[in-house]
């Protein structure tokens, strides 16, 4: 049943994809300059990358996804908790998140580097701010939205506030911390072209510009497309973590 699921699936991405190829390729037709390059053009230059520098660039600006994105979930996670399960630190802290998240945190980035320079510090923390408040807003309305009679049957058998949290407030709310991760990712891979243009060597985003500087126009459209595959991957590990944490819902 589940292949039978996954195969139109993978046949609806399959079509999306060339589709969206022959979009470009038509583009390509009409436009016919340098600055659009064919689809056969771009992905020939894909294949003549070097296996280490793409190694090498990709493997940085994971690590820095990676570190941005655990960051915000770990502290996201801890607030979201706290205020999701007691209404005074809900009352303490809502109006706290409430004016700080509208501030828009890219604008944040001079700050930032200011303060922590241009290295990897400052492209990390950039990332988490951008999407701590996701995560505090999601999973303190998750653990909210769990009714508290789901805890009646714990706690009359004697069971402790740990055994609560892992037996009834995480799953409840990891379907809310899912859906907030997979939103965190898109958000993530942005920010991080940003930060990645200034102080660095390394990295899909100085990769991109790097090309564009040179005029090189089917290398920049080859890294934009290894950015979005690395997006795409990632995308897909959390529908693997779906699919294993979440069976109760199919």
């Amino acid at each position: 049943m589940v292949k039978k699921r996954r195969f139109p699936h993978l046949l609806r991405l399959l079509f999306v994809f060339l589709g969206m190829n022959l979009v470009w390729y038509i583009a390509y037709l009409l436009m016919h300059h340098p600055i659009l390059p064919s689809p056969g053009a771009v992905y020939e230059a894909m294949f003549q990358l070097g296996a280490k520098d793409v190694a090498l660039n990709v493997g940085y600006s994971l690590l820095r996804i990676f570190e941005g994105v655990l960051l915000a979930l770990l502290i996201g996670l801890l607030i979201g908790l706290l205020m999701g399960r007691s209404p005074l630190w809900n009352r303490l802290l809502d109006p706290v998140v409430y004016l700080t998240y509208p501030i828009p945190k890219i604008a944040l980035l001079p700050v930032v580097m200011l303060f922590f320079g241009l290295g990897e510090t400052s492209k990390v923390l950039m990332i988490m701010l951008i999407l701590l408040f996701q995560v505090i807003i999601s999973v303190r309305d998750g653990v909210k939205a769990i009714p508290e009679s789901t805890y009646d049957v714990l706690t009359s058998i004697g069971a402790s506030t740990g055994q609560k949290f892992w037996n009834v407030t995480l799953p409840g709310a990891l379907s809310v911390i899912l859906s907030t991760i997979r939103i965190s990712l898109g958000t993530a891979i942005s920010v991080l072209f940003f930060t990645e243009i200034y102080g660095t060597e390394h990295g899909m985003g100085f990769f991109i510009m790097d090309a564009w500087l040179r005029l090189d126009y089917p290398e920049m459209y080859a890294g934009i497309m290894l950015f979005s595959l690395v997006g795409f991957v990632l995308f897909l590990l959390v529908d693997v973590m779906d699919y294993k944490f979440m069976k109760w819902r199919r």
